[in-house]
């Protein structure tokens, strides 16, 4: 049956059909992709959707709140007549909402200053500016060899049971933006999470208190015992407002989604209930267009003060970084932070894997002016003898580190110092780019100066000091 309704939209009595948490309707007309459906049961309880298909005779609606109880003669289904929309205010910033963007930290519904389509676009690449500004994070790995620029999106592959949130929060208690005239400035956080299990929400709410950072923090909650269809709409929650408050307010955000491999599990549930053509492990052939819907709305915009920053953390399943999640996530943002399991085994905080991690904006973010002129041949220096430190150790399981040569044992030398001394360090220390810069000279120190290839003469006198 139809019937016009008082929103703009219309609506339905009974369902075509109910599959887990998809319902299909029949006999409505003009309704668009992306509408905002309420459903109301048989005792009267309102579940929201959105539309997910429609056709001139069929609608598709996945119901975030799931469809248990639902009757298919019973249900009422109302077509609001737009995309879902969330409300934006400047004072959303020290409030937790759930993954629909309502409040439950117990106060009131923030006051809107606008209601925005969580459906946003990517940016515009001509309306682009070049992301230059370091931030510093106070991580000698990321600081010194796969530096943070304002306005990238560089995302951490991780695997169970590696500190990745402990790493995350580290970074939104201290980041700060180090511009080319050396003033530091804070961010405001927008922090997503989908899936998540209580105790690591509650950790990243008791970091942020602790650190002072709480009220500069919009939390959006979608945890493990929450509809997983929610999962869908999180991030685009949390994402329209970094937007309202980098592009509107001339806010410097920074977006934390954790974690995304759960969101890529909830569209994966949801391709295949709408039996759609799987493709790699099931996935739906068009996850590297929603993830990059996702990644793609972050940056700097021309004629805007304010950015945003995002920072992505995924679990790779099995430690695969070849799991379709990663490897796609890997072409769509501008690098990687990989983390180790065999440096975390070995007690070293961070257990950041230089060797596969890659920023690759970092090249335009250092340098004179900005960190320091010997930034990037340093870190060039770092990589190349790191990246020999693995061939030394392949060699000296084969013939014993007693055969090898002395610059080779100088070499095992300098890769266990650079793991526990500059990839290593206190969860609560917070290194500036300088101090991060002069460890890494400390550590090649340890190395005979004819080894240094990658840096300048000059260089070398002013910083080499052969340990």
């Amino acid at each position: 049956m139809y019937a016009s309704n008082g929103y703009g939209g219309q609506e339905i009595l009974g369902a075509a059909r109910v599959e887990g948490p998809i319902v299909v309707v029949e006999g409505m007309r003009g309704v668009g992709y992306d509408e905002v459906v309420e459903i109301v049961d048989v005792q009267g309880r309102v579940r929201r959707g959105r539309v997910l298909e429609v056709g001139e005779e069929a609608a598709v609606i996945e119901v975030f709140a799931g469809t248990t109880g639902l009757s298919i003669e019973d249900t009422h289904v109302r077509f609001e007549g737009h995309p879902m929309r969330i409300p934006v205010s400047l004072e959303m910033l020290g409030r937790t909402f759930d993954g629909l963007g309502v409040p439950i930290d117990g106060g009131p519904p923030p006051l809107a200053e606008r209601w925005e389509d969580i459906n946003g676009q990517p940016i515009n690449p001509t309306a682009r500016l070049y992301p230059r500004d370091v931030i510093q994070t106070g991580i000698s790995a990321l600081d010194g060899m796969n530096s943070l620029v304002m306005g990238q999106k560089l995302p951490i592959f991780s695997g169970s049971g590696l500190p990745h949130n402990q790493l995350a929060a580290q970074i939104v208690r201290q980041a700060t933006i180090l511009s080319s005239d050396k003033e530091t400035q804070s961010f405001a956080i927008v922090f997503a999470a989908m899936g998540i299990k209580h105790d690591v929400a509650d950790y990243f709410r008791e970091s942020f208190t602790s650190s002072g950072a709480l009220l500069r923090v919009a939390m959006f909650l979608n945890l493990a015992d929450d509809p997983p269809i929610e999962r869908l709409i999180t991030p685009r929650a949390a994402l329209t407002l970094a937007e309202f408050l980098a592009f509107e307010k001339g806010l410097h955000v920074l977006v934390v989604l954790t974690d995304m491999t759960n969101y890529c599990e909830a569209l994966r549930q949801i391709s295949n209930i709408r039996g759609e053509v799987p493709s790699r492990k099931g996935y739906p052939g068009y996850l590297y267009s929603d993830l990059a819907s996702l990644y793609e709305r972050t940056g700097r915009i021309k004629g805007s003060a304010g950015s945003i920053t995002q920072l992505p953390i995924l679990t790779m399943p099995n430690d695969d970084i070849t799991h379709p999640v990663p490897d796609l996530t890997g072409y769509i943002t501008e690098g990687q932070t990989v983390l180790s399991r065999e440096l975390f085994q070995q007690g070293i905080y961070p257990p950041v894997s230089v060797l596969p991690s890659l920023s690759r904006l970092m090249k335009d973010g250092i340098g004179e002016g900005r960190t320091r002129a010997d930034h990037a041949h340093l870190a060039a220096q770092l990589y190349a003898a790191y990246a020999h430190v693995q061939d030394v150790r392949s060699l000296a399981s084969v013939i014993g580190e007693e055969e090898l040569t002395s610059v080779d044992q100088d070499y095992l030398a300098f890769g266990r110092a650079f793991e526990h001394r500059f990839i290593g360090q206190s969860p609560t220390e917070n290194r500036s780019i300088e101090e991060t810069l002069n460890i890494g000279w400390q550590m090649l120190s340890l190395l005979p100066r004819e080894e240094l290839t990658r840096v300048s003469e000059a260089e070398i006198e002013r910083y080499y000091k052969k340990a």
